[in-house]
């Protein structure tokens, strides 16, 4: 049986791996392109990054790879429910709302303009069930930091604004 010395010990060296592992790395000459053509299976995959500064002080730094295949033979009717809480534009002002800081449900409510609480409570679920929100504590919400840099990244790849177009 493990000692509580023994978990904190664990716990440490798995915080360290994870930071290993979420570590911003340098800029160098390389692109991700070319990352992607020398490490993904059969030079094939597909990544995204973001980093960025939100309101309120949050820095989020997230990077995600994908090998094409898995991506290609997956079934996607699983993921359905995740880009459908997307497809909705009140959803859509709900997240970019909670991200520009605005977080309390009573604040939210505004968001809807004529809406109703109800409304309001319907359309945070959805967004809490698919893991789009979650919520921090009674009445405040907040998007998830593993979250945050995959719906800028749908945004973007949907035509979202853009003030600047990187191609390969």
């Amino acid at each position: 049986m493990e000692t509580s010395t023994d978990l904190v010990e664990r716990l440490a060296a798995l915080e360290a791996r994870v930071g290993r592992l979420e570590a911003p790395r340098p800029v160098t000459g390389e692109t991700v392109l070319d990352r992607l053509r020398t490490e993904a299976p059969e030079g094939s995959g597909v990544a995204f990054a973001g980093s960025l500064a939100l309101p309120g002080g949050r820095r989020v730094e997230w990077q995600m790879g994908h090998p094409a295949s898995g991506l290609l033979d997956a079934d996607w009717s699983d993921i359905a429910p995740a880009l459908a809480a997307l497809g909705h534009p009140v959803r859509l002002r709900l997240l970019n709302a909670v991200l520009a800081g605005t977080r309390e449900t009573a604040a939210l409510v505004r968001t809807l303009g004529d809406g109703t609480t109800g409304q309001l409570h319907h359309h945070l679920r959805e967004l809490t069930a698919t893991g789009w929100l979650r919520a921090e504590r009674r009445g405040c919400y907040d998007v998830p930091a593993d979250r945050v840099v995959p719906l800028l990244v749908a945004i973007a790849a949907a035509g979202g604004p853009q003030t600047g177009r990187e191609g390969a």
